[in-house]
């Protein structure tokens, strides 16, 4: 449809750029922000396996799937933050600046050991950071938003203010200095206006569905249950003997947050303009406590056995191999021993205090559990590409074949341009096709009738977009057809209302040849 009355939430319609897109929180926002209408450009790399915008568009077929719709697709612009320039082209940075008003910088690596800053998780999580800094710079973006950890407090206890960051506290890992050195950065850079920050703690799957993409944290210790606990053999009373003895007490609390509402939360965020410049701890209300994790795994597995005895170096006996395999594994999580500090959330209440955090109940974990089994725990779903979307032609390719339409209708004065109409300089339509393989694009037509087509939808809030979806354009060309000349022909000058109706009803059968 054309809708001239929707606008996006930015204002004159100017694009956000998303870091990140294809982690866990990036494939919720770029959902997300999507469907609320914004008007998205993305930053990703290709892979061994796939081109960049294959694994954007992979990503959005999946929630195409679940939603059961269609989904605009973002602007995408091959890069690597890590890259100077984030590895950009001179003519993707002069798209940036043209059309781009924010950047919500969400990429970072969960590496937590890295003695070699020449590696990760330095390179991505301050060396990264610091290009998106420079980047804002050179493309004129002074709106950063910055997806920090609220574990940038280190090794604190009591309650940790959302204001402070650095009070010279010590850190459990490279993980958590690397994003207090970035946090740092985004502070102190004297070109971006008072940044927003968005201090997620430990982040797990959709508390709704399960799913995840991303095996860490919570779900290190739902993995080893998994692995370790069918391998022992069932007792008279139909239970699984786990003899676990763990270094804690077990009422020690995990801020747990799921990512569908750490999502939510800074989409709502991202737009209020009150908000901007202030720092967020998405943290729960209270903490899931370490005993609850194991009797909610105890009832999943039909299992029992765990001790809670403080430290072990205090126990009399000595391990049993089961025991030394579990700890083993968890080794990188040891410093999560202690209990977890309170976070001040004052910042969250105000803002998003509408929006509750989901609470990790029995049944949520059990949808963890059965979600990673399902997924084999991260190797269910390395399929090939060809099994997730096919044929999906590139942005340029895409933009090479509206060029070639346009090219063979050069003789067609006017072709944009309502006769009689009083507009003075280039008219533009925007084109969002919507869908695998579609994407976003602008049909200038200039005073002496020249057509030119651009990436990204127009800047002026009332220019008309033409919204429509791959298949839609499919089932009209197999209706109607017509080659693209016959578009206007005949059209009369009416209000720009009527105008953009009559558009719509002649551009849907006929722009079908570009996707055909």
């Amino acid at each position: 449809m054309i809708n001239g009355s929707q606008k996006s939430m930015q204002p004159n319609n100017r694009y956000t750029l998303l870091t990140g897109a294809t982690g866990l929180v990036g494939q919720y926002l770029m959902r997300d922000l999507l469907l609320a209408g914004e008007r998205l450009a993305v930053v990703v790399r290709d892979s061994k396996q796939a081109k960049g915008f294959e694994r954007i568009d992979d990503i959005l077929k999946f929630w195409e799937d679940e939603l059961q719709m269609q989904l605009p697709r973002p602007v995408v612009l091959t890069g690597c933050i890590t890259a100077k320039h984030c590895g950009l082209s001179s003519q993707e940075l002069a798209w940036l600046r043209a059309n781009c008003g924010r950047v919500l910088h969400n990429a970072a690596v969960l590496t937590f050991e890295g003695p070699d800053r020449s590696r990760e998780p330095w390179v991505t999580n301050v060396g990264g950071t610091q290009n998106i800094l420079n980047l804002c710079r050179e493309v004129g973006i002074t709106d950063l938003h910055y997806v920090s950890t609220a574990y940038v407090c280190g090794e604190q206890s009591g309650v940790v203010m959302e204001s402070q960051l650095d009070v010279g506290q010590d850190f459990r890992n490279d993980y958590e200095r690397s994003k207090f050195e970035a946090e740092k950065l985004v502070r102190d850079c004297a070109w971006i206006e008072p940044p927003t920050i968005y201090r997620p703690a430990v982040i797990s799957g959709d508390s709704r569905t399960g799913y995840t993409s991303s095996y860490h944290g919570l779900y290190l210790y739902l993995r080893l249950m998994a692995t370790l606990v069918p391998r022992q053999p069932v007792d008279e009373d139909g239970y699984r003997h786990t003899p676990i003895r763990l270094p804690m007490s077990g009422s020690e609390p995990r801020n747990v947050v799921p990512v569908e509402w750490v999502s939510a939360v800074m989409c709502r965020l991202l737009n209020r303009e009150d908000a901007r410049g202030k720092t967020f701890h998405l943290a729960p209300e209270s903490g899931i406590t370490a005993r609850r994790v194991v009797e909610y795994c105890y009832t999943y597995f039909h299992s029992k056995g765990v001790v809670y005895c403080g430290e072990l170096e205090g126990a009399d006996e000595p391990m049993s191999a089961f025991e030394e395999e579990f700890l083993k594994s968890i080794r990188l999580y040891r410093g999560y021993d202690r209990s977890d500090p309170l976070f001040d959330r004052t910042n969250l209440h105000r803002f998003a205090g509408d929006l509750p955090c989901p609470v990790i109940s029995e049944e949520v974990m059990h949808r963890y559990l059965k979600f990673g089994e399902w997924d084999r725990w991260g190797k269910g779903r390395k399929k090939k590409r060809k099994n997730l979307v096919d044929d999906v032609r590139s942005p340029q390719e895409r933009m090479d074949q509206i060029r070639n339409v346009l090219q063979a209708t050069s003789s067609q004065p006017s072709l944009l341009r309502p006769r009689g109409n009083s507009i003075k300089g280039p008219f533009q339509i925007g084109i969002d096709i919507q869908g695998p393989g579609g994407g976003q694009w602008r049909l200038t037509e200039a005073e002496d009738g020249s057509l030119n087509v651009g990436i990204g939808l127009p800047l002026d809030p009332k220019a008309a977009i033409v919204r429509i979806s791959v298949s839609e354009l499919e089932k009209k060309v197999e209706e109607i057809g017509g080659p693209l000349t016959q578009f206007f022909r005949n059209l009369d000058p009416k209000t720009d209302e009527q105008w953009c109706g009559e558009v719509l009803s002649r551009l849907r059968p006929s722009f079908a040849a570009v996707v055909s």
